[in-house]
């Protein structure tokens, strides 16, 4: 059973919070609000996770590229990998890449069902 099954109270105000979903640096949080005061809550699980994806955001990997066939390749860290494992559940081997800007690559783990389209 998960705590946020479970009604929740506001400690300012004592009504019974209900529950939202915003996203915060891009990470998705399960919260809970009261309408009364505004005070909000995040679920103990996401804070945890949120707040080892901004450890690893903070970090700079320096990577070799290498040269595989007529394509060059780079090492992504295990930390990562395994991070964004545990947010998908279940993650394909399939990267999607995106050439951004001059000097910005972009990496896509997973997939969006609206993306599939395109």
């Amino acid at each position: 059973m998960d705590i946020f099954d479970n009604k929740i109270l506001c400690k300012l105000c004592n009504k019974e919070m209900e529950p939202v979903r915003i996203v915060k640096n891009g990470f998705p949080l399960r919260v809970v609000s009261c309408k009364k005061c505004g005070s909000k809550l995040i679920h103990p699980k996401d804070e945890q996770e949120y707040n080892e994806f901004m450890r690893l955001k903070s970090k700079t990997y320096k990577v070799k590229m290498r040269m595989v066939g007529n394509s060059y390749t780079i090492s992504i860290p295990k930390q990562i990998v395994e991070f964004m494992r545990e947010q998908e559940r279940i993650m394909d081997d399939m990267v999607r890449l995106c050439f951004n800007e001059a000097k910005k690559l972009s990496l896509m783990f997973g997939h969006r069902e609206d993306e599939e389209e395109k």
